[in-house]
C-alpha cells in the first residue's frame, strides 16, 4: 500500500489494515465499520491502527488520507442512493486532492445470485477449528434503476445440517455506468475499471466491476 494514509470502509475485523501495518506500512490507517463486534476483533487484531465505529456515511475525516478502500464486495451494502449519495460525500470529504477511491462491486450482467443455493454450500473451517458449512437462499431479487436488489438469506450450519445461525441480508447490484454517474455527480472521476482481479476488462461475464477513481 503506497498511500502515506489510508481509509478502509466497512473493513470488518481488519485483515487488509492489519496486513498493510504487517507489511511495514508507517503512515495512518484507519479502518471504519459499523458492527461493534467486528470492530473489537479488529482492535485486539492489530492496536497500531486506528479503529472506528461508524457507518460511511457518517465519518467525520476531513482532508486525511490520499487513499480509500471498500473491499469485499462491501458497495454493494449502500442498497439506496441516498445512502451511496451520503456516503461519497463523507469520502470525497476525507480525501486529499487527488486522493484515490477504490473498490469492488459485483456485476449484474453475471447474475453470481443464481448460484446462492444450498446446492452450493460453502465449507469453511472457524478460527476454533471447527468444520461449518455456509448455505445461502436468496428471498426476491427486484430490479431498481438499471440493476437489482438482491434479498437473501446466509446460515451457518454444522456439517450434520444443523443451522447454527441465520441472517438476512440485501445487497445492491449497481451497473458499471450508474456506479461511474454517481462517482462524477460526486466529485470523482474514473480512471480504471476492470472486471475482475487480472484487471480483464469489465463485461456481462465478468464477475467483478473494480473501479479506481479519484478525488476531482
Amino acid at each position: 500500500m503506497a498511500a502515506r494514509a489510508a481509509l478502509d470502509i466497512g473493513c470488518g475485523s481488519g485483515a487488509l489494515l492489519d496486513r498493510a501495518r504487517r507489511d511495514g506500512h508507517t503512515g495512518r490507517l484507519i479502518g471504519a465499520d459499523p458492527d461493534a463486534a467486528a470492530v473489537a476483533v479488529a482492535s485486539a487484531r492489530q492496536p497500531a491502527v486506528e479503529w472506528r465505529r461508524s457507518t460511511a456515511a457518517d465519518l467525520d475525516l476531513v482532508g486525511a488520507v490520499d487513499l480509500v478502500t471498500m473491499a469485499g464486495n462491501a458497495f454493494q451494502c449502500l442498497v439506496t442512493d441516498d445512502v451511496l449519495s451520503s456516503s461519497l460525500v463523507a469520502w470525497q470529504r476525507a480525501l486529499r486532492p487527488a486522493g484515490r477511491l477504490v473498490f469492488d462491486s459485483r456485476n449484474p450482467e453475471a447474475r453470481a445470485w443464481l448460484g446462492w443455493t444450498p446446492e452450493h454450500a460453502t465449507d469453511v473451517v472457524d478460527d476454533a477449528g471447527r468444520a461449518l458449512r455456509i448455505e445461502h437462499r436468496v428471498q426476491a431479487v427486484t430490479p431498481v434503476g438499471d440493476g437489482v436488489l438482491v434479498d437473501f438469506t446466509e446460515s451457518t450450519c454444522d456439517t450434520d445440517g444443523t443451522v447454527l445461525r441465520t441472517d438476512r441480508t440485501t445487497l445492491r447490484f449497481r451497473t458499471d455506468g450508474e456506479i461511474r454517474d454517481m462517482l462524477q455527480q460526486h466529485g470523482f472521476r474514473v480512471l480504471e475499471q476492470y472486471g475482475g482481479w487480472d484487471l480483464g476488462p469489465v463485461s456481462p461475464d465478468r464477475p467483478s466491476i473494480i473501479v479506481v477513481a479519484q478525488r476531482v
